[in-house]
């Protein structure tokens, strides 16, 4: 029996011209997607990192995100478009339709590309990395620690910690 559903990405990608760095997660997941925005999981922890790493208080609304993120120049995005997939498990993710990245870039500043985890970066490479022949510079993404509460082995300092080094250069 299988329980894949074909799924598109419902929700569009935060940016503005002023945005210096596109942070890269691979597909919503269903909490995200019940929510209709970025990182919705109560127990992921990429809002607590934003907010450590830029010194604000940690966002509870979508509006209070959004605007976290734009004013510091920070873009965010899935790598996936559309995609068959069993629940949130990115190990099930299959048939992808990436997102439109070379499309996205002309329209900001972005200087540097990071995946939120392994996984992320690997379907970078995979689907996204050709089609950004027009931008040498931005044909490598870097991977951080994934920000998802089943990456256990990382603590919330930790990951404060290896975020801030990697992206404050560009903040």
């Amino acid at each position: 029996m299988s329980d894949y559903q074909r799924l598109t990405h419902e929700f569009a990608p935060v940016f503005n011209q002023n945005s210096k760095i596109l942070i890269l997660g691979t597909f919503p997941s269903v909490k995200s997607r019940e929510q209709n925005f970025y990182y919705g999981h109560p127990q992921n922890r990429f809002w607590k990192v934003l907010a450590h790493i830029t010194k604000e208080p940690i966002p509870t609304t979508i509006e209070a995100k959004q605007q976290l993120l734009l004013r510091h120049h920070i873009a965010v995005w899935d790598v996936i478009q559309s995609c068959e997939i069993i629940g949130s498990s990115d190990s099930s993710i299959r048939n992808v339709v990436p997102a439109d990245i070379a499309g996205l870039l002309p329209q900001t500043n972005i200087r540097a590309l990071f995946g939120n985890g392994s996984k992320a970066c690997q379907l970078f490479e995979k689907y996204t990395m050709p089609a950004l022949s027009d931008f040498p510079k931005l044909q490598t993404i870097e991977k951080l620690p994934s920000t998802s509460p089943a990456n256990a082995s990382w603590s919330l300092e930790r990951i404060c910690s290896f975020w801030q080094e990697k992206l404050c250069p560009y903040l």
